[in-house]
């Protein structure tokens, strides 16, 4: 389901590549076979093909468009598991708060999952300081609390922790932090002398105020993991953006990934291996300081084809934008960047929006502000992704046999 911003190919230049969700499938430019609950079929490579997936939050001309939500809207690997789960799986034991840094994406989690949000008040006295009071029980149950600590990552992060301090005080049985986007995982590691680990930092302050669990999306290392005392469930945006890209027809042999730096080539070997072991490209580049990064060279040939970025999140969009212009200049007939969390920092949208790429494929980890929309962005949901994955969680399934 190609969004309204994806620009199509000629009919006698294009041929399909594709992905299915979730790496439920596999499939080869020899041989492709699908299985979506139904029978499976066979389909030869040159012909043209959609998957079924959410309709994407597409913003045309700048302007935000948001699909009506209904029982069509989710593909059909988790629809029968929505309707099973909103007709028995109603369980009051569950329940869902959404703290104040994206309420959006909350409600949209709590529609997949059949359930409503817990009612909660939050508010902030004239001073700054928070307050968070439940305002229906909790003794016993397992609580699922919803807070990316995007920016104001400070205030969100607060925010967060006076929520499970909250629900840890009102004999909450589990408590699980739902972070769509970890803030502070870049600090990850110490790189000069008397540099903190603030990823550790927060761990702990999480952890120390009550949470039993976490549930985060793309860490920006997967150590990061390891600074939690408790158990961490990691799933990963790249199903969401890979159905997203299963709609686009482009000649398989003119597909490239591009890792926009070094640290990110197990990412983009994982996600190229998805879309039938693409081939891999490097931008090696130097950085001099934080938010800034110098260009060096290209490892791999880009030249005719179309080169798909991908990374864990832009910043200030620099790594990238500096990487699309040198993909330009060895030859890169079209460039597409995709990443799961959007921070967009100024300049990024100047740069995104400059004309290096033909599209800016993001998910909705963190909310994309008004002044953010330019015609190039498209917005995919992860809203089935971290439903499911709640679902799994409450039910002690596995978690890793779907999304990883």
């Amino acid at each position: 389901m190609a969004s309204s911003l994806a620009v199509q190919s000629s009919p006698t230049q294009t041929a399909s590549f594709f992905m299915s969700s979730s790496s439920l499938s596999r499939c080869s430019f020899a041989h492709i076979s699908l299985s979506f609950n139904g029978p499976r079929t066979r389909i030869s490579p040159r012909n043209t093909i959609k998957c079924d997936i959410s309709e994407p939050l597409n913003f045309g001309n700048g302007k935000p468009t948001i699909p009506v939500l209904n029982d069509r809207t989710l593909p059909k690997f988790l629809e029968s598991d929505r309707v099973e789960k909103t007709v028995s799986r109603n369980d009051i034991r569950l329940k869902l708060f959404s703290g104040t840094a994206h309420p959006s994406l909350s409600q949209e989690i709590a529609w997949c999952m059949g359930l409503e949000l817990g009612k909660i008040n939050i508010k902030r006295f004239a001073d700054g300081e928070i307050y968070v009071q439940l305002q229906e029980s909790v003794r016993g149950c397992d609580v699922f609390l919803l807070q990316p600590t995007c920016p104001q990552a400070n205030e969100n992060l607060m925010e967060l922790l006076i929520m499970i301090d909250a629900c840890r005080r009102a004999s909450a049985k589990n408590i699980t932090a739902v972070i769509p986007y970890f803030g502070y995982a870049r600090a990850d590691r110490k790189t000069q002398g008397r540099e903190s680990i603030a990823a550790k930092l927060v761990a702990n302050l999480i952890t120390e105020a009550g949470a039993n669990r976490i549930l985060a999306c793309d860490l920006h290392s997967g150590q990061s993991m390891g600074y939690f005392d408790i158990p961490v469930d990691h799933v990963y945006g790249q199903p969401v953006i890979l159905d997203y890209l299963a709609s686009k027809t482009i000649y398989s042999s003119d597909l490239v990934v591009v890792s926009p730096d070094v640290g990110g080539v197990a990412r983009a070997r994982a996600f190229a291996k998805k879309l039938s072991d693409a081939p891999l490209a490097i931008v090696d580049k130097r950085r001099h300081g934080h938010n800034v990064a110098e260009v060096m060279n290209l490892i791999g040939d880009v030249k005719g084809k179309v080169a798909v970025m991908v990374d864990d999140m832009i910043d200030t969009a620099g790594t990238i934008a500096k990487g699309a212009a040198l993909l330009h200049e060895e030859g890169a007939r079209e460039v597409y960047a995709c990443c799961t969390h959007a921070v967009f920092s100024p300049p990024a949208i100047e740069r995104l929006s400059s004309g290096l790429f033909q599209e800016v494929i993001i998910t909705n980890t963190i909310p994309v502000a008004e002044k953010n929309y330019f015609p190039q962005l498209t917005v995919l949901s992860v809203a089935n992704l971290l439903g499911e994955t709640i679902w799994r969680v409450h039910d002690d399934c596995s978690v890793s046999s779907i999304f990883q």
